[in-house]
């Protein structure tokens, strides 16, 4: 299945008075990947087709602390393709070469139409299964 890497900065508006990562910004970078992930497999979602795509799990485990302006690099990878569901797998390294772990965790997400959990859409489940 298909994963992206991407390098970041801690930003300014990211960090808490203390100058470290806000552990809920997180969630926001992992967006950012998910997002870049479907646009490396050529998907384009469209919600005024009707189609939605909640979050309905996340979670994270922080290892290192990461201060302001900080690089870091996300992979992001499908982890599981459910029937409606897609659950994405996130690692937060602060190396280039990817071997400190930094923090990692998951988001699943589920498609809804009309607010009721549909199918993952064939062409979505055709580009990520490969």
């Amino acid at each position: 299945m298909p994963s992206i890497t991407l390098q970041r900065r801690i930003r300014w508006a990211d960090a808490d008075a203390a100058g470290i990562l806000y552990y809920a910004r997180m969630f926001d970078y992992f967006q950012e990947g998910e997002a870049e992930l479907l646009r490396s497999v050529g998907y384009e979602h469209r919600p005024e087709l009707g189609m939605g795509m909640p979050r309905r799990h996340v979670e994270a485990t922080f290892h290192q602390v990461l201060p302001l302006d900080a690089p870091f690099w996300l992979r992001a990878s499908v982890a599981k393709l459910g029937t409606t569901s897609i659950r994405y797998w996130y690692e937060v390294f602060t190396d280039v070469e990817c071997q400190q772990l930094a923090l990692e965790g998951f988001v699943t997400i589920v498609f809804t139409k009309d607010h009721k959990p549909c199918p993952i859409p064939a062409d979505l489940r055709a580009k990520l299964s490969d």
